[in-house]
């Protein structure tokens, strides 16, 4: 990156008369001159629901700011009321970035914009902008069930929930990704911006702009309206904002026929978890309590079960599922059971047997697993005696396991959960398996901080990549401990008899998957289980966004690494494994086939593929409210994404308004001689980008 003091920008004063050569304010080369883009960041954008919007954004040509930087509080006040040149763009320490803070940001024109530096470490207090009753009315609890559990009256589950991802701010809001951008910005803030004996620096001064203009406004109602309108009379229409969505993972122990219905009186076991998370910065969704720890731990209970003899004889067959945008409103859960009601998916709500659901377990006091029940159902003699079973058939399955499980109690709502929209359908016995008994331990929930560190994931120094990746941590361990006690609880509660103790997660996949959606996912083992045609997705970060594009990388791998734990490897020619309906063994109403890249061969760029066959499939996880065009949806899920044309940050250097002022006189004489001095060079940069023309450095 080039530094702002490799070339003359300190512009000297201008003089009146100055001629410019034709045409010296443009080229690209100028402009490269004069600004430093800033390519690690992630802004915060637009989101909206039935009744109003969130986020932040830009005006539509960006918005400029002077550089302040702010590592404590004392340092706004030079932001908010001493600083002589505003409106000014903050650097802001992590650690201040609350909702105190932004308040108090919020609610000046002194600020044009605001980079956020990472803190490092997490802040010790906790961060999380999210709710602290997240999902609040879109779960079972209302006035009409339960109210006096409704909008946790009962329970906060997320006390140290600031709120502040679901506020609207009117100025752009943009994280810095990496240390060496925000050290570059800091260095020149402090060659320019410092202020000397409390007296405002001289120009030229550093300055910061940043580009997030949002497409859509106020509500997804007014937003998809004009969308509609747009596309039924305009050729070219507009689409200015569009439904958060993506699909639920699932599959089945025992297979099923994915175009029919399975039969009324067969029983299926659900386990389920989420695989989504959020921050209040766009895709920027690491999650990994609040997600990862329950998926692969989920994951891991299905590779074990699968491994066990007599799955095929179960009475009952277990299905798998993996839900996307649970985080906004329950989309996935509230999809799935509105397509088990509308006949529109291979299970019917009475097909249900019980319900087992994993939701934040990596962070256990004292090896304690936390078992929620819903009180409201359970008055009900015939799910209580259910639920009795359900519960008894947990604590039995975890007797020597490094688990202990206890119930949070009877007069204990059910956290925020999928379960909640199965049971806003139909009493189901059911569970919710958590780390916490009332409040999260999860400090940082749905925010940039829920890391791998979070969950004290350690790695010894100096391990490769691969090492790294077969490392077996504590954190694995100890997931693996509760994906065999949910393993073996499943394969009673499916009718098994047999003793259970072969039933064993293996801590080594449980790594492996930690490693891959938590640290790198473009990492040897993904790379092996993947269809050839989207190794594109196997970016470095993982994140875990719901988005608006779909699948996202997550729903992709999940569904892979289900597929290769669950599956099975089927000798099948690449022609054959692609098109199973030519094949009249493939039984293709029952399994899906992946033809896969497989592993490399050693000493060889070249790899060995395969085919493999699975019960794997994927489901729409898109609200039932754009199915139904009812945008202004209270039963359902209605968080869109605004539309945006551009996202980038830069820095340079700005010239005083005297120097301006100069300028626009110099281009009115200019004009007035037939010299061209283009309308750009009046703008705030102008001065210096013109100078450096003028000076040969285009």
């Amino acid at each position: 990156m080039a530094a702002l003091g490799a070339f003359p920008l300190v512009c000297p004063p201008l003089r009146r008369g100055c001629v410019f050569p034709p045409g010296s304010c443009q080229g690209n080369s100028v402009e490269r001159k004069i600004y430093i883009p800033l390519n690690k960041t992630a802004p915060c954008v637009r989101l909206l629901n039935a009744t109003h919007q969130i986020g932040c954004q830009s005006s539509i040509s960006g918005d400029t700011g002077v550089i302040h930087v702010v590592e404590k509080e004392e340092d706004l006040n030079w932001v908010l009321a001493d600083g002589p040149h505003p409106p000014y763009m903050i650097l802001l320490d992590g650690n201040l970035f609350n909702r105190r803070v932004m308040l108090q940001l919020k609610g000046t024109s002194r600020v044009s914009g605001l980079a956020v530096a990472i803190a490092k470490p997490s802040p010790p207090q906790g961060f999380s902008p999210g709710l602290k009753c997240p999902n609040d009315g879109f779960g079972v609890y209302s006035k009409d069930y339960g109210p006096q559990f409704a909008h946790c009256n009962k329970t906060v589950w997320n006390p140290v929930g600031s709120g502040l991802s679901y506020e609207d701010f009117d100025f752009p809001i943009f994280l810095l990704e990496d240390a060496n951008e925000t050290q570059v910005i800091k260095q020149c803030y402090q060659d320019h911006n410092i202020p000397r004996d409390g007296s405002g620096p001289e120009y030229p001064l550093c300055a910061m702009q940043l580009f997030s203009h949002m497409h859509a406004v106020t509500s997804t109602v007014t937003c998809m309206r004009r969308s509609s309108l747009q596309s039924t009379f305009s050729i070219n229409p507009e689409v200015v904002c569009d439904p958060l969505l993506d699909y639920n993972v699932w599959s089945t122990l025992q297979p099923i026929n994915s175009s029919g219905k399975v039969d009324a009186e067969k029983e299926v076991v659900i386990v389920a978890t989420r695989i989504d998370s959020h921050s209040f910065f766009w895709n920027i969704a690491p999650g990994a309590e609040s997600a990862v720890s329950s998926f692969v731990t989920h994951l891991a209970a299905a590779e074990a079960l699968h491994k066990a003899s007599d799955v095929h004889l179960l009475q009952r067959n277990i299905m798998f599922t993996f839900f996307q945008g649970e985080t906004f409103d329950y989309i996935g859960s509230s999809r799935m059971v509105y397509d088990m009601e509308k006949d529109k998916f291979p299970l019917r709500l009475d097909n249900i047997h019980s319900f087992v659901e994993l939701n934040q377990v990596a962070l256990r006091n004292d090896s304690i697993l936390w078992m929620h029940t819903d009180p409201v159902s359970r008055m009900n003699e015939s799910v209580e005696v259910q639920v009795r079973k359900l519960l008894d058939i947990l604590s039995n399955s975890s007797v020597g396991a490094n688990v202990t499980l206890q119930e949070a109690g009877y007069s204990q709502p059910l956290p925020p959960s999928s379960f909640q929209r199965f049971l806003r359908a139909r009493h189901i016995p059911g569970v919710v398996l958590t780390d916490h008994r009332t409040a999260f331990q999860n400090r940082y929930y749905q925010s940039m901080y829920d890391t791998p560190e979070n969950i004290r994931m350690q790695y010894p120094e100096g391990l490769s990549p691969e090492e790294t990746l077969e490392y077996v941590t504590d954190t694995a361990k100890s997931l693996a401990e509760v994906a065999t006690v949910v393993a073996r609880a499943l394969y009673r509660l499916a009718g098994g008899a047999n003793n259970t103790s072969a039933i064993q997660a293996d801590p080594k996949t449980v790594s492996r998957m930690l490693y891959g959606f938590l640290i790198k996912m473009n990492n040897s083992w993904f790379q092996s289980i993947i269809k050839p045609d989207i190794k594109g997705i196997l970016g470095d970060v993982p994140q875990h966004y719901v988005a608006v594009s779909s699948p996202v990388n997550t729903t992709y791998l999940v569904q892979y690494v289900l597929a290769n734990l669950t599956g099975m490897v089927v000798n099948l020619t690449k022609e054959e494994c692609l098109n199973p309906e030519k094949t009249p063994s493939s039984e293709k109403e029952l399994y899906e086939y992946a033809w896969v890249q497989g592993s490399l061969e050693p000493n060889s760029t070249a790899r060995v593929p395969y085919c493999v066959r699975s019960t794997v499939r994927l489901s729409k996880a898109l609200s039932p409210a754009f199915e139904l065009r009812q945008w202004g949806s209270t039963e359902y899920s209605t968080w869109t994404e605004s539309r945006w044309k551009e996202i980038r940050a830069r820095i340079f250097l700005v010239a005083s308004k005297e120097l301006e002022v100069s300028l626009y006189m110099s281009e009115k004489e200019g004009s007035e001689k037939n010299i061209l001095v283009p309308w750009r060079c009046t703008r705030v940069v102008a001065a210096c980008e013109c100078l450096a023309a003028a000076w040969g450095l285009s």
